[in-house]
């Protein structure tokens, strides 16, 4: 098999701007769609909204959040109880002793307060990448690059990146965008994502990002397009 055609990152650079101009015409409010009050109930939320939906989440965090409103009620509560507030969130046995657990190490650790540093956050219980950035970015306002599937999925579909590892897609992501728009882009391709850009079948003919995106991967558009030097060139090294 030919080795991939050399990655040509200046353009891809060049080309990033007018895609996040167009999102941010589209999704003007930007957010990561959790509904929260502090740093620690941000953390829990996004800690249930793994393989759920945002909307099941914020259904049931209110009376959640009413019955743990400190680390330290997570990290002595009954688990089976907390099992019971979650589990329609799906996975519920492991949230629930990933919640504790990590709310364990805040209170030992932390006095309870969820730490604004990204490598404290990956060293928590159940927290990953995505979902330190999305604390980071949301309850610190500290930039971050989010990658879920849905950001993952778009950065290949419009050519920014050849790799499938989110930890690679985020720091291709990091090098396009600028700095102050990680947050805000994280959000705006996730929103874009989840209304038309559907990993089955997305809605090509009315994107708004059409006319920019070379829709990588994507079937029953003429051909398949497959990933060249000319639509994928901020990719870097081989396909994951």
């Amino acid at each position: 098999m030919a080795a991939d055609p050399p990655a040509k990152p200046a353009r891809a650079k060049a080309r990033v701007g007018p895609i996040l101009d167009t999102l941010a015409r589209l999704y003007p409010e930007a957010f990561a769609g959790l509904t929260h009050a502090d740093p620690l109930q941000l953390l829990v939320a996004t800690i249930l909204s793994a393989q759920c939906t945002d909307k099941r989440v914020n259904q049931i965090t209110p009376a959640l959040f009413a019955r743990y409103p400190t680390a330290r009620d997570y990290a002595d509560g009954d688990p089976a109880e907390l099992e019971g507030y979650v589990k329609s969130t799906g996975f519920f046995r492991n949230k629930a002793k990933n919640i504790r657990a990590c709310c364990r190490v805040l209170v030992e650790q932390y006095g309870g307060d969820v730490p604004a540093n990204l490598d404290a956050l990956v060293a928590l219980p159940g927290v990953g990448r995505k979902t330190a950035n999305v604390v980071l970015g949301d309850a610190f306002d500290t930039p971050g690059v989010t990658v879920d599937t849905h950001v993952g999925r778009l950065a290949r579909r419009l050519g920014l990146t050849r790799f499938h590892d989110p930890v690679k897609v985020e720091r291709v992501l990091m090098a396009l965008v600028p700095r102050a728009a990680w947050t805000t882009a994280s959000h705006r391709l996730i929103q874009h994502g989840r209304r038309v850009c559907f990993a089955r079948t997305p809605r090509c003919e009315s994107c708004e990002l059409n006319p920019l995106c070379p829709k990588v991967g994507v079937k029953g558009r003429g051909r398949k397009i497959g990933l060249t030097a000319e639509n994928a060139e901020g990719a870097e090294g081989g396909r994951e």
